[in-house]
Parts: structure tokens; sequence; C-alpha cells
């Protein structure tokens, strides 16, 4: 008889677990190394029990990891990323992914960096922003081991009370959108605080769109051609085209041309999110640093003083510096393999929840989710 094959049909919650682990006259880790293979992930991995009655001491194998359910993995949060990790801790496949997420990542950013820093030099160069601008200094958080609740706390202890402006920076992977929409609910657990989210990145989608959609119209081929479409008179036409104000009630930015009109919140996801409009940010950026600063700092300034809200505003170092306020944060991570492993954690996450439901088993969630590594590990 295999004993493994027995220990692989135990159910985790069956009242009868212990008294059968403890009828083995072997310690549990003799079936776990000698069969591993014939054990599901979703297997407790942690027993503690009496060696025999003539002992006090207990066995104790390995701390049990938590278990990926479908509460956990319809929350898609970091909760999720991070017990998809643990499910996944040396598996071969998922370091595979990791690594392939994180060098592009890495990539992206390091490109996007430096299309930045130039174009805020040729900002600089117009005269469209001051040369000697100095930003207040910025408080360094390292995110490794913290939590999202843990990080907010640390912003908002650093901030007080009387805080307009939180401008959040760092790079991808670590965790900026996630601090934002918890810090958010922590602030306005008071009633009388009301808070609004701006990223600058949707001003320059927002840019890079009418620049696309001008493209369409105008180029021959419909193909993007930034020496076209990025004139200094095409640049002034788009910007006239972004209007932040009131709309429906609460703050928002109008984008009206080119057969456009739409509001950012409600194509943010959508059509600001297409390839005709990632594939084209930094180049567009590159040029439009002056001018996206000037918007952005000119509705931080409706919504903090004349709307009384507080504004949390992440970014890019290059691109909120120039936004005054006392009140600035960078999120590091000084593990940087976790980027990779929470973007590939993030997309197994979103494909797996397409092919489960709540009636789902532990097991049966487990092996969707390793299907979805090995087509995306290829």
């Amino acid at each position: 008889m295999h004993w493994s094959r027995s220990l692989y049909r135990l159910r985790r919650y069956s009242p009868n677990t212990d008294r059968l682990i403890r009828s083995f006259h072997y310690p549990v880790d003799f079936f776990c190394q000698r069969k591993r293979s014939y054990l599901p992930r979703s297997f407790p991995n942690r027993f503690v029990f009496n060696t025999s009655s003539s002992f006090s001491s207990s066995i104790i194998y390995r701390k049990m990891a938590p278990l990926l359910t479908f509460d956990v993995l319809q929350h898609q949060n970091a909760e999720t990323s991070n017990v998809i990790m643990k499910a996944l801790e040396g598996n071969e496949g998922f370091e595979k992914l990791s690594q392939a997420e994180g060098s592009g990542i890495l990539a992206r950013d390091e490109e996007d960096g430096k299309k930045l820093t130039k174009g805020v030099e040729y900002a600089k160069q117009k005269g469209v922003i001051d040369p000697n601008f100095v930003p207040e200094p910025y408080i360094t958080i390292d995110v490794l081991g913290k939590s999202p609740d843990e990080v907010a706390d640390t912003m908002i202890d650093k901030s007080g009370t009387d805080a307009k402006v939180i401008v959040l920076c760092g790079l991808s992977g670590t965790g900026k959108g996630t601090t934002v929409a918890v810090l958010k609910k922590k602030l306005e657990a008071d009633e009388k605080t009301k808070v609004v989210c701006w990223s600058n990145g949707n001003v320059f989608r927002s840019v890079t769109l009418l620049a696309a959609t001008w493209c369409e119209q105008q180029v021959e081929d419909g193909a993007f051609d930034p020496d076209k479409a990025l004139t200094k008179e095409n640049l002034g036409d788009f910007m006239s085209m972004l209007e932040f104000g009131l709309f429906n009630g609460k703050y928002d930015t109008r984008i009206h041309g080119l057969g456009l009109d739409v509001l950012v919140s409600e194509v943010q996801n959508t059509l600001l999110k297409k390839p005709m409009v990632s594939k084209n940010i930094p180049t567009v950026a590159q040029v439009t640093q002056g001018e996206v600063i000037l918007f952005a700092a000119k509705a931080i300034e409706t919504m903090g003083e004349s709307g009384g809200l507080v504004v949390l505003l992440e970014g890019r170092e290059q691109t909120v510096n120039y936004v005054r306020t006392p009140h600035r944060f960078t999120l590091v991570l000084s593990d940087d393999t976790l980027i990779g492993k929470r973007r590939a954690a993030q997309r197994l996450m979103a494909a797996t929840i397409n092919e489960v439901n709540e009636t789902s088993s532990t097991d049966e969630i487990q092996a969707v989710l390793e299907e979805q590594l090995t087509q995306m590990a290829i």
C-alpha cells in the first residue's frame, strides 16, 4: 500500500486527518519526502502532533503556506499575488516567467527614464519650465516585507493631517497603485476628508491618444509618425483639447477634439490602454513634459486649494518634481527580483480567475494556475 497515496486523499479539513496521521509509525517527513509528487499543493504542509505517549515533544513539518482559494483569487490584489508567489515558490517555470517579466519591466523603466529626463531638459530649453527649479526632498520607503496598509500608515504618519498634496513615486512593480488606493481609503475614513487621485500618466496617455488619432486621420497609412504629429503647432492644439474641471459632479479631464469627446475616468482602463497609446507614450512624453507639468500643476492647485480636496499624485519623479508640496515619497524594493515575481503573479491571477468559479476546489484552482503558467512560460 502506498502511504503517500493515502496522504494524497486526505482532505485538509477532514476530521479524521489528525487521527490517521497519528496512526502512522513513521514520521510524516518520510511519506512527504518519499513520494512528494503524489501530494497536491493544497495539502497542508505543517503538522504538529505527539510522536508517542512517552514523548512530550512534537514533530513540526514546514510552515503551512496559505491556500489559493477562490475567495483569495477573486480579490485580485496584493494578497492574491503573495499567495501565488508562495504556491509557486521554487517552480522552474515561475522563476523563468518572473525573470522575463522583471527584465522587461526594468528595461522599459530605464528607457522611459532616459526619455523623460531628455524631455524635461527639452522643456527647460523651450522655457516652458524653470531650469533652476529644485523640488522638496523625498522620503524613501523600502516596501520589502511591508503590506500596502503598512506603507500607507507610514505616509500618513510622515505627512500629518494638514497635507493638501501628497506625491508618490517609484519604479514599476513597487506597488504605487495599490498603495494609493489604500491611502485614499484610510484618509477618507475621516468623513470630512475628500481625496482625489491624480496621475500625470493619464494626461500623457490623453495627449498620445490625440497624436495617434491625428496620425490615423492625416497620415496616408495611418501609422504613428512622430515627426508629423508632434510639431509645436499640433502639440498646442492637442493640449487645448484637454479640459480639467467638474464633470458630472466630480473633477475629471475631458478629451474633446478630433472626433473624440470622452472623460478620462471613463476610458482610462480601455481606450487609454490600447496599443496605439501604450507603445507611443515614451515618444510623446519626451516632447510634452513641460506642457503636461503645467496642466497638472494647475489641475492640482484647483483641487487642493479651490476644491478643498486632498490630492494624491502618483508618477515618476521626472514628471511630478514640479508640483509644489513638502509631502513627497519614493517607494523602492530592495529585492528587485520581487518586481518580476509580482508582475508574473498578476498575469497569472488575471488568467486563472477566468477559468474557475466559486465551486472550484483549491486543487482545481492550483491545476488551472499551473496550466496558465505552462502556457506563459513557453
